[in-house]
């Protein structure tokens, strides 16, 4: 008994494809000819996002937070405070310090930039830097 798409009929292959469109919503991004973006539907919640009041509800905002940690510049940084809140044995204690990196993480996710998508026929360039510290690599393309 042969298996396959070729036995299925015509109308299951026809709704598995679409063609020719202007974006794609892909796991919470939309895809489209300038780049990548952040989805607006999955943004529009945390615009009210209420403040956190345990650790529990920090660790739901830094998920949501760090899903899209590519469009946001030093996010390690910046959720550092939030973090400290979600450890074990610690006391949890909001302060003007948390509520500013929440607040920032908030502004940051609804002003995502756009991610370009890179083109195949282009050169692609390595920049690198290293130090004592640590070692850095970004692949970038010219013109871009």
């Amino acid at each position: 008994m042969p298996f396959g798409l070729t036995n299925a009929p015509a109308m299951f292959m026809d709704l598995k494809c679409d063609f020719w469109l202007e974006y794609v919503q892909f796991l919470g991004h939309v895809i489209n000819s300038e780049g990548v973006h952040v989805d607006p539907a999955k943004i529009a919640a945390n615009k009210n996002w209420a403040t956190p009041t345990t650790p529990t509800e920090v660790r739901a905002f830094l998920g949501l937070a760090c899903y899209y940690r590519r469009f946001i510049e030093g996010l390690s940084l910046i959720s550092k405070p939030l973090t400290k809140l979600t450890q074990k044995n610690k006391k949890f204690e909001w302060e003007t310090e948390e509520e500013e990196a929440f607040q920032t993480l908030k502004q940051k996710l609804c002003c995502a930039p756009i991610l370009a998508l890179p083109e195949g026929l282009n050169d692609f360039v390595v920049y690198c830097d290293a130090s004592l510290r640590g070692f850095r690599a970004v692949l970038m393309q010219r013109e871009k």
